[in-house]
């Protein structure tokens, strides 16, 4: 019984400090204003981009699409 015991704290242990390496470790990485910032600015490029594109899909469908009423 008293080996069970042993590995079953050494085990709690070893998962409670895994636990608090982790969470320390996370807390150093906290993100910053100019991180925030870039990931406005990254979001922004990226919808830009795609209004281009889906733009430029348009006018390719359209140009090769004759006018209703023109036979």
């Amino acid at each position: 019984m008293t080996t069970v015991l042993v590995i079953f704290g050494s085990a709690l242990a070893l998962a409670v400090a895994a636990f608090a390496v982790v969470a320390w470790r996370d807390r150093q990485r906290q993100s910053t204003p100019e991180d925030s910032a870039a990931a406005r600015a990254a979001a922004s490029t990226q919808e830009r981009y795609a209004a281009e594109r889906h733009g430029a899909q348009g006018e390719v469908w359209q140009r090769g699409r004759t006018p209703e009423g023109s036979g």
